[in-house]
């Protein structure tokens, strides 16, 4: 069959037929330029795997020379300054500058004391520091975010004031990276960004603030009590860690008075940190208005009472015994057996009485 005999018989079918056909050729024209286009790419970035691969290993070798080529009596070596031209002349490039800075970091998290500061050192030698800088005046977040985490892992102080420029960044990833870059370098006195955080702070970050500074193990330990009086109630809520896990009898008088705080759940820490740190004088304010209270802060209560009870509490603790929340009476009654075991007994038929009322 010749073209016209195609053409014919292409143009004597239906309307649907030639339709079919027509978006059928269009289909597969689609599919084979997009089988050329995978097959293009895959050469591509198999010979771009190999280029990097290639230059990583020329980096990896100067770097590894630089780092033992130093001497205790220059801050460089004529061997390392060498290696330093070398490698200056790279970083023009941005496709070798990346690949630079990728190994620097690799090595900066493998390595420590001397050698680690070495790597400081030459990340401002190489003039690295002025492409973090400028990355910090990008308009993708994305960017700045990689920029502060490059100027925390080199541990480059002087530039602490530009950083803080994004505290109310509107990415919280932004805002991670800069907390984290202030107490990484500075532990607690780099917790001041809190005087002026209006953002929240969430709980994954706290927990992340309180890992640096245990690591950092700073034995200079902040004022905590202004961030207690915080118009920020995620500040307040991590302020409260602070204070259990550096047992900060300090702030007792700030602590007390954040019983009455607006936010249930600033009451419900403040009630743990309390009985964590054992201060009794907490314990009438409680109980005077126990049934104000929501039922958290009131079992959060009855938990501090296994560890300050004393001889006066027991009336109290009784009460509870008919308390409408079976947790809470539950608690009541293993506090009783832990007082007295005798007397326990004498008291455990009441509470089955309540648990059937």
């Amino acid at each position: 069959m010749n073209t016209n005999d195609i053409l014919g018989y292409f143009e004597n079918t239906s309307l649907m037929i030639q339709l079919v056909w027509f978006f059928s050729s269009i289909f597969f024209t689609i599919i084979f330029l997009l089988a050329f286009y995978l097959k293009y790419l895959r050469n591509y970035l198999r010979a771009n795997e190999k280029i990097v691969d290639k230059y990583q290993e020329k980096y990896e070798s100067y770097l590894v020379t630089y780092l033992y080529a130093g001497n205790d009596n220059e801050a460089f070596s004529t061997e390392q300054l060498k290696i330093i031209d070398k490698l200056k002349k790279s970083i023009a490039n941005p496709f070798k500058r990346k690949i630079i800075v990728s190994i620097l970091l690799k090595l900066r998290n493998e390595i420590s004391g001397e050698m680690g500061e070495s790597i400081d050192k030459l990340f401002v030698k190489l003039g690295l520091l002025r492409y973090s800088l400028a990355k910090l005046r990008n308009k993708k977040w994305e960017v700045i975010a990689i920029g502060i985490r490059e100027l925390t892992q080199f541990k480059i102080k002087a530039v602490h004031k530009i950083i803080m420029n994004n505290i109310n960044h509107p990415k919280k990833e932004v805002r991670k990276e800069m907390q984290l870059y202030l107490v990484y370098l500075y532990a607690f006195k780099g917790l001041d960004f809190l005087n002026v955080l209006q953002t929240s702070l969430s709980e994954w970050d706290q927990i992340q603030l309180l890992e640096i500074l245990q690591i950092n193990n700073d034995t200079q330990i902040a004022d905590i009590r202004p961030w207690l009086k915080s118009s920020n109630d995620s500040v307040v809520v991590f302020t409260l860690k602070l204070a259990k896990v550096y047992n900060q009898f300090e702030a007792k008088e700030e602590l007390i008075e954040l019983l009455h705080h607006k936010s249930e759940d600033v009451r419900i820490n403040t009630i743990s940190v309390l009985s964590d740190l054992n201060i009794f004088e907490a314990k009438n304010i409680l109980k005077n208005n126990f049934n104000e209270r929501s039922h958290e802060e009131q079992i959060a209560f009855i938990k501090m009472m296994a560890n300050v009870y004393e001889a006066s509490d027991k009336p109290f603790i009784l009460e509870q015994i008919h308390h409408e929340n079976s947790e809470i009476r539950l608690l009541v009654m293993e506090i009783l057996k832990n007082i007295n075991f005798e007397e326990y007994a004498l008291y455990e038929a009441e509470f089955k009485k309540a648990l059937t009322a």
